[in-house]
């Protein structure tokens, strides 16, 4: 034990004396939060939408009215006929058709009413999708005010959008807990890689080497210090998200919490083989990058598993970072207990178990 206090206080004490990893460890995990959310925001604003008025009613100019006011659509002119307005769409100048049929205010109290017709330009599935959701809700709450006035009763031809966990549609709020974890895997995985390299390329672990310390000590004296720099980097993105986004825990922070140590114990525990079996920072920062790359673009952080093929989806479950983004986003936004993600946590328990194992393995001690 006294050999693993004298070699955790020999790491911190060369971190701190980098005149770089100290500002990085704070000022990085600040600066992806505060910035991060805006720029890959997949929010949609300007959604073009044409509106075919069949009708002519004050109902129709009322729904026209409140389209233009809302913030996420732009109104284009609006075309007199079908034909010119798929022309638009075909065009791409719009992105959305809206067409309110003739007689449509009118027939509201009928047993067969008429309906909105509402064609989207689905090239950009994203922008297509969202866009006419938008629009179903704006349309929704003119037409409820409107039944309200007049009261009228209310009918089962409107239609009710639900957006559970996030009301506001606000990509922030599910691109913030996924942050965290990139932040997790760039400190403590690849800066404990290059840490160990750098080392390497010094000589200073040749020094090691020729001492009584043990793998198994040294290894735990590598990791230990970088276990705690991610709790810290956690923390201070939670308060972050909380002072700048009102974005809060729903779930239990103790499950957070133990979700993030055993993150952290594994991928750090993987940077740290990846190092052992490495010659050179080049080596460690090409395969760090290709691991990193892959866990970014297959473990749901930017794509949903469920949207990826099916061979892609069964390669999913051998990647760390796939059962921690469930567990931060389920906590974070849906308040799940521990109960129901407990094979998320197994998971992550089965990779510490094998990064440290293979951390300490690859680790050859010469004397």
């Amino acid at each position: 034990m006294r050999q693993l206090f004298i070699l955790i206080q020999k790491e911190f004490t060369q971190i701190f004396r980098n005149p770089f990893l100290p500002k990085l460890i704070i000022v990085f995990p600040v600066m992806v939060m505060l910035v991060m959310p805006w720029v890959t925001t997949m929010d949609v604003r300007n959604v073009g939408v044409a509106i075919i008025d069949e009708d002519g009613s004050s109902l129709s100019r009322r729904i026209t009215s409140d389209i233009r006011a809302a913030e996420y659509f732009t109104l284009n002119d609006e075309p007199t006929t079908h034909g010119e307005a798929m022309a638009l769409l075909e065009d791409c100048e719009v992105d959305v058709i809206l067409l309110i049929p003739k007689d449509f205010e009118r027939d509201m109290t009928s047993i067969d009413p008429q309906k909105l017709d509402i064609s989207a330009n689905a090239v950009n599935a994203t922008k297509g999708s969202l866009g006419s959701q938008y629009l179903v809700q704006t349309i929704g709450s003119t037409l409820s005010k409107y039944m309200s006035e007049q009261c009228m009763q209310q009918t089962s031809d409107f239609v009710v959008v639900q957006n559970r966990y996030n009301p506001t549609l606000n990509y922030r709020h599910l691109m913030i807990p996924a942050l965290m974890i990139m932040l997790l895997i760039l400190i403590c995985g690849f800066l404990s890689a290059v840490n160990i390299v750098i080392e390497k390329e010094n000589g200073t672990i040749e020094q090691i080497n020729v001492t009584p310390v043990g793998r198994f000590t040294f290894i735990l004296a590598k990791l230990i210090p970088f276990w705690l720099i991610g709790l810290f980097v956690v923390s201070v993105a939670m308060v972050v998200a909380w002072i700048a986004y009102d974005l809060t825990p729903i779930g239990s922070l103790g499950n957070i919490y133990l979700a993030t140590i055993l993150f952290i114990l594994g991928f750090s525990g993987f940077g740290v083989a990846v190092a052992n079996l490495s010659d050179n920072i080049q080596q460690t920062m090409f395969v760090m990058f290709f691991f990193i790359i892959i866990f970014m673009l297959l473990s749901g952080l930017l794509t949903p598993i469920s949207s990826m093929p099916e061979w892609a989806q069964k390669f999913t479950i051998i990647l760390p970072p796939r059962y921690y983004i469930d567990i931060m986003r389920a906590v974070y936004l849906k308040g799940t207990t521990f109960v129901e993600l407990w094979h998320n946590f197994a998971a992550l328990g089965i990779f510490v178990i094998l990064f440290n194992t293979l951390a300490a393995i690859t680790y050859k001690k010469q004397a």
